[in-house]
């Protein structure tokens, strides 16, 4: 049986991990912008300018991380009162398994952020997906036994909502 709180701590521990990368990044982009050595000595040495705008995207992707976290802990206390049955509406929570992924024990997570991450929690393989892709859209909204059509990149997959927790 999947638990869903033991889901979301392996995302949100994940996400804290990356947090935690992109902080050190960050503070070694705005060191560096800085740095007495990054100074321009011609017009055309752009060092510092450079340094400036990697420090600005890793800040930013400092915030991405910081609201993403935020996002699961959101989740993981509207979960505590939500549960999805066969009559439920797929949303941001839900755990489906296509007709297709049910030998490989495979399921989708519907999670406010970190679409592609991938975990292995009781013998089961998940892959979080976002409301945003082309997966999580075809998904909202749908229940058990619908079927659905989904565009992924050259390729067409059409199956059906096998089972949704």
């Amino acid at each position: 049986m999947l638990n869903k709180k033991q889901l979301i701590d392996i995302i949100s521990t994940s996400l804290t991990k990356e947090l935690q990368q992109a902080i050190d990044a960050a503070n070694e982009a705005h060191a560096a912008a800085v740095d007495d050595q990054s100074v321009a000595e011609t017009q055309y040495d752009t060092l510092a300018i450079e340094a400036s705008y990697l420090a600005e995207g890793q800040s930013r992707r400092v915030a991405e991380f910081q609201l993403a976290i935020d996002a699961y802990k959101k989740l993981d206390t509207s979960l505590e009162t939500k549960e999805f049955n066969s009559d439920s509406y797929i949303s941001l929570g839900a755990l489906v398994q296509l007709s297709a992924d049910s030998k490989e024990n495979s399921w989708f997570f519907i999670g406010p952020a970190a679409g592609g991450f991938r975990c292995q929690l009781a013998q089961q393989s998940i892959t979080v997906i976002t409301p945003q892709s082309p997966m999580g859209m075809a998904l909202l909204g749908k229940q058990q036994d619908d079927d659905i059509t989904v565009m992924l990149g050259a390729s067409k997959l059409e199956d059906y909502i096998a089972v949704l927790k």
